[in-house]
């Protein structure tokens, strides 16, 4: 006797570049496989879908996280900012200005993953959260291009375009 499998629905609701949805999940799904999947927003990309390589990151309650990690319904009340949700009016977001401007991408495919986790990255140097190469010092945190290099290591590139995504997001946090 063969059985069925019948998937399993759970509520869901989050808001999404700031537009409240309301969706059934899997309990199993990742918040990666819903964006892309059921909500289409494909510019969150599935890289090693293991949490290595920061294509998939997204912003989750103005943190950066890697959404393959992330079971969608561990985040039911969420608001997540993808890179579709960056650009206001038909004007790009500065970081995404800035990455266009100084060729900060080859292939494109990290892009997405390497602007959310500098808005992120930013917004925690903003906070003064401490990084590995910072937290022992108890100084102020200056964004060295080695510290700003520290804090986005979770963002991999396969085209080695690190000095355009580097000079890229200098020219938005200023000089160190």
């Amino acid at each position: 006797m063969s059985e069925s499998f019948t998937p399993v629905g759970m509520p869901l609701t989050i808001t999404i570049n700031g537009v409240r949805r309301s969706l059934s999940v899997d309990p199993w799904v990742t918040l990666l496989d819903v964006l892309r999947e059921q909500l289409e927003l494909t510019g969150t990309k599935k890289g090693c879908d293991q949490g290595q390589c920061g294509a998939c990151t997204v912003l989750v309650d103005g943190k950066r996280l890697n959404a393959c990690l992330i079971l969608a319904v561990s985040k039911d009340g969420a608001e997540i900012t993808t890179i579709e949700g960056l650009a206001h009016g038909g004007e790009l977001h500065p970081l995404q200005a800035s990455f266009v401007e100084r060729d900060a991408f080859q292939c494109g495919y990290c892009t997405p993953g390497q602007i959310c986790s500098a808005l992120g990255m930013l917004d925690e140097v903003a906070k003064g959260w401490p990084s590995q190469e910072t937290a022992d010092l108890g100084a102020p945190i200056r964004l060295t291009d080695d510290e700003l290099r520290e804090r986005m290591s979770g963002n991999l590139c396969r085209c080695s375009a690190y000095p355009q995504i580097v000079a890229a997001i200098r020219s938005v946090a200023g000089p160190a």
